[in-house]
């Protein structure tokens, strides 16, 4: 028998229980080449014409990918070597050469990650296809694309999985050398210790978790030194937590329950209490890793389909009509009006132009938020706004008074500016005005600081007498959306670039709601193309690593099960044991990963400026309620598996 008919035989012999390390695998090639096939797709550049940062998102996506797929494939490329350590140890007993047996296992390794590249770029080059689709379908593109064979994905994918696979393929090798022939022989038998359940740690634990959960919770600290240091204490809190969570909370969870001497006694508690106590250690790691992981893939998951759930409203926020500039004199204006007006598929609904002052003013706002130069505008105008955009509003307005309409992108509620008062600071003098209350609905296209007041009638007069007013002149039209003709016109009369989301943006050019509904649009589909795919390849990457390390187990338990039997534990009963205890190892991490999503979803949203002021909590129930469906096909897989190997059914 030749050396490369043992490697084929010892291939299809363990196929079965590298099917699922096989296809994870394939699943993480595939989706790499998808990546890079995108990124280098001229079709999908077009497509994503105001998205400058798709080829660095792709980009950052794809190394994100090598290294987690990466970190996978080791991890569970170690699980498979202890399970063969004994296979190897025969080989070495009936005299075979260590140099033989390492090239075995080397070629064995190397076989099927070849195999599994070549699968990969097969699958990939039909299904990228598929995936540019499923891009153009979240953007709302109606374009055909082709099915093309991108030469630098192929180049790129091959280069690196060989990398990883060749570096597997000699861990292989080594393992003849690593071990001692007694070692590899015991190796099913070198178990861990029952941990000492520490009241101390496990306290410290729920001290440090809740902690970091309480300073997520807290307004965020002015300064970009003051952010980092908030949010370092915060993620590390919360890693260092979690681990001393699974280090010694559980541990002493269980040790508790053991002392519960009749629930501890009943029925087969006892086998699966002592089984878990006994491998708690060896899982800490794991768990943590994987409630990191999950929390992080639910948290960024519910930001991203937030974002693009709600990019309609956002873009609204931004630009409130359809078109809006600074008025620039007689010839220019009338110029841009002739433009929009000869547009006959989107006829105008209405007209108006925006007097505003920009004063200087003594107020401290809501969270320090910045107020300087303050946008005033008359309540006339304000109204004849409404009945623009948003129709048959009334709003009274007092002389000597004021409502606040809420900055974009913060929380602020009427109660903020509850008997608060505002100076503005005049030429010849300051004016107090004081607050009545706050409204929501914007009226010019968002630049920071966007802080506007309403005055009366009376009061703006008074103030233009002092304070020259900017005249910006808005046009809204019918179906915006799909102005694209009409904008580029626009467009070609500025001066410069014109930066729709800019903060310092130059607000004497045109802006068109087109322009940002279009960018949003894009932002948020290809976020959410890239982070559900990441996602999901998270999710079947973690949920393959309990899925390995519960097999193992099984292996390495299943003389203990077979003792049970004979001493009259019945299959059944065993069957109830192995899926309690694959329960506890499947919820736990998942329990904590939730938690912890929530509140780094909270905590995300201080910096995503376009979840402020949005319902997460339902994006979250949906994308926690994912992860525990794709999870609970793993948990009854592990479960069915981990039976037929305990209870001699295969």
């Amino acid at each position: 028998m030749t050396l490369f008919s043992i490697v084929k035989k010892n291939i299809m012999g363990n196929f079965k229980n590298y099917f699922l390390y096989f296809i994870t695998m394939i699943i993480s090639i595939v989706m790499y080449y998808t990546f890079v096939s995108l990124q280098n797709s001229s079709e999908i550049q077009e497509i994503l014409e105001y998205s400058s940062a798709m080829k660095s998102t792709f980009l950052l996506s794809s190394i994100i990918l090598i290294l987690f797929v990466g970190i996978f494939i080791l991890y569970s490329n170690s699980f498979f070597t202890r399970k063969r350590k004994k296979e190897v140890g025969l080989y070495a007993i009936v005299g075979v050469p260590k140099k033989t047996i390492g090239k075995m296992l080397f070629y064995e390794n190397l076989i099927m990650g070849a195999i599994a590249l070549i699968i990969s770029i097969f699958l990939g080059t039909l299904l990228s296809k598929l995936f540019s689709m499923i891009l153009i379908k979240l953007i709302g593109v109606p374009v055909t694309i082709g099915l093309d064979i991108s030469t630098t994905a192929v180049l790129s994918t091959i280069a690196v999985f060989a990398v990883i696979i060749l570096f597997t393929s000699i861990q292989g090798y080594r393992l003849i050398y690593k071990f001692k022939l007694i070692e590899l022989f015991r190796a099913d038998n070198k178990g861990e210790h029952s941990p000492k359940a520490s009241v101390i740690v496990a306290f410290l634990a729920i001290i440090i978790l809740l902690g970091s959960y309480f300073l997520a919770d807290q307004v965020m600290p002015r300064g970009n030194s003051n952010i980092l240091r908030h949010t370092l204490l915060i993620i590390s809190g919360i890693i260092i937590g979690t681990y001393l969570f699974f280090h010694s909370s559980i541990a002493f969870i269980l040790m508790l329950v053991k002392r519960n001497k009749s629930f501890y006694y009943r029925g087969t508690n006892m086998i699966g209490i002592s089984q878990l106590l006994y491998r708690i250690k060896g899982n800490t790691r794991t768990f943590t890793m994987i409630a990191l992981l999950s929390a992080v893939t639910i948290s960024f998951f519910g930001a991203v389909f937030t974002q693009y759930n709600n990019f309609e409203s956002s873009s609204l926020n931004f630009a409130p009509f359809s078109y809006t500039h600074l008025s620039k004199g007689t010839e220019f204006d009338e110029k841009v009006h002739q433009i929009i007006s000869e547009d006959s598929k989107h006829p105008l609904i209405g007209q108006i132009n925006i007097p505003v002052i920009e004063a200087n003013v003594d107020f401290t706002a809501p969270g320090s938020y910045r107020v300087e130069p303050t946008k005033v505008i008359s309540v006339s105008t304000y109204l004849s706004v409404s009945n623009i955009l948003y129709k048959d509003l009334t709003l009274d307005v007092a002389d000597g008074e004021a409502v606040a309409i809420r900055p974009t992108f913060t929380n602020h509620n009427p109660s903020d500016y509850k008997d608060k008062k505002i100076t503005v600071r005049n030429p010849s003098g300051n004016q107090t005005i004081s607050f009545t209350g706050m409204v929501e609905d914007r009226v010019l296209t968002w630049a920071y600081p966007d802080f506007f007041i309403i005055v009366s009638d009376q009061t703006f007069q008074k103030l233009s007498t002092e304070i020259t007013p900017l005249v910006y002149k808005a046009y809204e039209v019918e179906d915006e959306r799909n102005t694209k003709a009409t904008t580029s016109k626009l467009m070609s009369l500025n001066d410069g670039e014109t930066n729709v989301f800019g903060s310092d943006k130059d607000n004497t050019q045109i802006f068109s709601y087109y322009l940002v509904y279009q960018e949003n649009l894009e932002k948020s589909a290809l976020n959410m193309f890239v982070v559900g795919f990441l996602g999901l390849i998270f999710l079947a990457a973690t949920g393959s690593i309990i899925y390995f390390k519960q097999l193992t187990e099984a292996t390495e338990s299943k003389a203990g099960y077979d003792i049970l039997r004979k001493i009259g534990v019945t299959r059944q009963e065993i069957l109830f044991c192995v899926a309690k205890q694959n329960l506890f190892i499947f919820i736990l991490p998942l329990i904590l990963g939730i938690v912890n999503s929530v509140i780094l979803l909270s905590f995300l949203s201080k910096f995503l400026s376009e979840l402020i002021g949005l319902d997460i909590g339902g994006m979250l129930v949906i994308s926690s309620s994912v992860f525990i469906t794709i999870y609970l096909g793993y948990y009854f897989l592990t479960v069915n598996t981990y039976n037929q190997i305990v209870n001699d059914f295969i």
